[in-house]
């Protein structure tokens, strides 16, 4: 733990080192990327969503392995999921000339994403009513439990495949992929170094203000972590590359909910969380990618009025876990 000063600072500075570290591993994801001949829709949903999606899968590891926090890592992913679904495509809307939609992302990412969602909620249900031990107030995860949204992953990698293997891609351009993967790994490290820094400024916080570090974890940490991802989104959005902007949003997700908490169970062998936190949390995360959807769908475009909605509908979110953290509504229980 760290006092009041050094916390704040880290939550100044942290932000940057990821994002320092994220836009090199952006760059060479996208060298890379064109080398091998990878179509830009694989390219968004899967190397720019995992890329993005490194400091998400990073603190609920540390979170869980360095500092035991399972419950603080889960709700940076959960946090971090709303945050994509309204404040990345809102700010990309609103920053672009236009931020169009496919009837392939609305039909497959989209749709995908949303099984994602409910393969994650009935994992926390089965660890809540047919592992031993299991309580609405302890819903127990084994590796066994996460071996489905793992295979589940697997079948999105694969559908990707399928659309990849019959691309006819350009002459990729003259690069050093030693280096470009060396590049990489070293980007992996920085951004490692960033979220454990505001890891241990959110369990600072919450231990000085006596407030839930579920509460640091879904918003602070999320916003924080999801930093690269609305980098990502934004920059193609202004570069006329929605499908990227959207594509990466949506595959960035789609990893966290799947392989994640899965690793976080998987590295901690076994892992508790607060059922009745778990199902208001992903019942409003239900909700905002049901709005995403609609509201992409129609016209498939997002319009400068539905991103300001989706900027309202997180603020909402964020008061809502405000006002539950102090005590105020309890709605939430066990929070």
């Amino acid at each position: 733990m760290v006092g009041l000063p050094a916390a704040l600072g880290l939550l100044a500075v942290t932000p940057a080192i990821i994002w320092i570290g994220s836009t090199f591993f952006e760059q060479s994801a996208g060298r890379l990327s064109k080398h091998y001949g990878l179509p830009v829709a694989v390219h968004g949903a899967i190397v720019l969503a995992v890329g993005s999606s490194v400091p998400e899968i990073s603190s609920i590891v540390i979170s869980t392995v360095v500092h035991g926090e399972f419950a603080l890592g889960v709700g940076a992913i959960v946090g971090s999921a709303i945050f994509n679904l309204l404040v990345i495509p809102a700010l990309s809307g609103l920053t672009s000339e236009s931020l169009e939609a496919t009837r392939d992302i609305v039909h497959k990412d989209a749709q995908f994403y949303i099984i994602s969602v409910l393969v994650l909620f009935v994992v926390f249900a089965l660890g809540a009513t047919y592992v031993p031990g299991g309580t609405n107030e302890a819903a127990i995860l084994t590796p066994a439990l996460v071996v489905l949204p793992l295979l589940t992953y697997g079948v999105y990698v694969f559908l990707h495949q399928q659309d990849a293997s019959a691309h006819v891609a350009p002459d990729g351009p003259a690069i050093a992929p030693i280096r470009e993967w060396a590049t990489l790994a070293g980007a992996l490290v920085v951004i490692a170094v960033g979220v454990e820094g505001i890891v241990r400024a959110a369990l600072s916080l919450g231990a000085l203000f006596e407030t839930p570090t579920f509460l640091w974890g879904v918003t602070v940490i999320a916003a924080a972590t999801s930093l690269p991802d609305a980098f990502v989104s934004i920059r193609a959005a202004r570069n006329d590359d929605s499908v990227t902007s959207l594509t990466n949003v949506l595959g960035s997700n789609t990893f966290n909910l799947l392989v994640a908490i899965p690793v976080g169970v998987l590295l901690a062998g076994t892992a508790t969380i607060d059922f009745r936190v778990a199902v208001p949390t992903m019942g409003f995360l239900g909700v905002a990618t049901l709005v995403f959807v609609v509201f992409t769908r129609t016209d498939l475009e997002l319009t400068d009025r539905e991103a300001i909605g989706f900027l309202a509908l997180y603020g909402l979110f964020l008061v809502w876990m405000i006002l539950e953290s102090i005590g105020a509504i309890e709605t939430v229980r066990g929070i």
